[in-house]
């Protein structure tokens, strides 16, 4: 949930200095976003007269919008102010669950499942699909996530972490090709699977998403992925072929 939109509807005049240098007078509508894009809209057609990306300040008071950003300036001021408001923002989104802490709608946009109305927000990996499955503990919907297996977690990683069920799945199954150890399962970023025996040996291979199939001539796992099958190191020349 965010602080809200502000919008202004008036009789005005638009100045804009900076790159784009003009002048502007008419009933306009502003509206000033979340994240302190201003943006000035007349009667004709979808796009902006005047706007203002990602400003670094904005003010609004008095019938005046100002929004400044570097070198660039952005003022709307209202000679007949028709109307003014702040009307509540959200993230929207594909809605795939009630929101356990409030009346809102949980929605997956952007790399995340946020609450419409109020704070709750999870990171989901990009490739997780949202199954129609509930966590037994907290009651928030599961996802799926291809890592080697299918794994079925909760929403809220401080729940249920998909870190640590591939780990308890994967951890020293494999052994590194590069000196015979073990090879661990990390968080690096992502996950990784790298030898035990480092530094000595700085051997290690990202998990990539996707479904293990086979193994390769190399004694790795061959993984099927959205961008075809290859070998838990991409760069084997077998390839498990």
């Amino acid at each position: 949930m965010h602080d809200g939109t502000r919008v202004m509807a008036g009789q005005c005049t638009t100045v804009f200095e900076g790159s784009r240098e003009r002048e502007q007078r008419g009933d306009v509508l502003v509206v000033v976003k979340p994240d302190n894009t201003v943006l000035v809209h007349d009667a004709g057609g979808y796009q902006p007269v005047a706007w203002l990306t990602r400003a670094e300040s904005v003010a609004v008071e008095d019938g005046t919008v100002t929004a400044r950003d570097g070198d660039e300036l952005l003022r709307v001021v209202a000679h007949e102010e028709h109307g003014s408001a702040r009307f509540p923002a959200s993230d929207a989104g594909v809605p795939v669950a009630d929101c356990p802490d409030c009346a809102g709608t949980l929605v997956r946009t952007r790399g995340t499942v946020a609450c419409t109305a109020c704070s709750r927000s999870h990171g989901v990996p990009s490739d997780a699909a949202v199954t129609d499955g509930r966590c037994s503990d907290c009651g928030l919907p599961t996802i799926r996530v291809e890592r080697g297996d299918a794994f079925e977690v909760c929403l809220d990683r401080n729940c249920e972490s998909i870190d640590d069920r591939v780990t308890e799945a994967f951890d020293r199954r494999w052994d590194c090709p590069d000196c015979g150890s073990d090879l661990r399962i990390l968080r690096r970023g992502g996950l990784l699977a790298g030898c035990e025996d480092y530094p000595d040996c700085d051997t290690g291979f990202s998990v990539p998403s996707g479904l293990i199939v086979d193994t390769c001539d190399c004694g790795l796992p061959v993984f099927e992925t959205a961008g075809g099958v290859r070998c838990l190191d991409s760069t084997c020349r077998a390839g498990g072929g």
